[in-house]
């Protein structure tokens, strides 16, 4: 019987990959990101699918968003998906595929699938992965799902996302038709929203604060290389 791997063999193997410190504002969304993929891989019911990859995708890519160094990023979420033992080029690619099969739906189209999923098991690969998680007895539901759900939406049509009853109609369809629960759906969403806005608000704070440091130390180099000159 193979040994359960622990959060503590995830966060070694994490820093075993990724060598150089990760930046201490963004090391506790890595980390909640990091435990909770781990928690998910070593639950039974937990099954990987595509639209679950681009919800750690997109999630990675909205909060890291303004890391330094930049050149970091890749590494940073390279080592986050070795860590679970999984390939982070098969995340990218497949977060992707479903981004684009996103862009040539309408909500409508997305919403009726849901709707349908449990009967039928017709059509492309959003159509039979609607199929396999309705159907499924115990299909594990889980933020970063919700995550790629949204983001599948938002690829679809921008507006609806950021119009309340619209999104929500949207959201709330599919989960009844995918047999998921509809408030845990739309919590968890409204939780991701909020907690986007505050990194971004973070990061415009991080902007500036760097910027204002960049103009002292530029003013005291000034003041330094006057006073030398003048006394020279």
């Amino acid at each position: 019987m193979n040994k359960i791997r622990t959060v503590s063999d995830t966060k070694r193997a994490f820093y075993s990959i990724h060598t150089r410190p990760v930046n201490s504002i963004y090391r506790r969304i890595v980390e909640e990101l990091m435990i909770e993929m781990h928690l998910l891989a070593v639950n039974a019911d937990f099954q990987y699918d595509p639209i679950y990859a681009l919800g750690v995708v997109t999630a990675f890519d909205r909060f890291m968003g303004g890391y330094a160094p930049e050149t970091d990023k890749d590494s940073i979420f390279n080592a986050l998906i070795q860590a679970q033992e999984d390939d982070p080029q098969r995340y990218r690619a497949e977060a992707q595929r479903i981004e684009e099969l996103g862009k040539t739906l309408s909500v409508e189209t997305l919403t009726t699938w849901a709707e349908q999923a449990a009967t039928q098991n017709e059509g492309n690969e959003l159509q039979h992965l609607f199929h396999a998680i309705a159907t499924r007895p115990k299909f594990k539901y889980s933020r970063l799902f919700a995550i790629g759900l949204y983001r599948l939406l938002e690829q679809i049509n921008p507006e609806v996302v950021e119009n309340k009853e619209a999104r929500e109609k949207a959201l709330s369809a599919i989960a009844t038709g995918l047999k998921m629960s509809q408030d845990k759906l739309l919590k968890d969403l409204d939780l991701y929203r909020s907690n986007l806005d505050k990194m971004v608000q973070t990061q415009v704070l991080m902007k500036e604060i760097t910027e204002a440091e960049r103009k002292k130390r530029a003013e005291r180099a000034q003041k330094t290389t006057g006073t030398a000159t003048h006394e020279s």
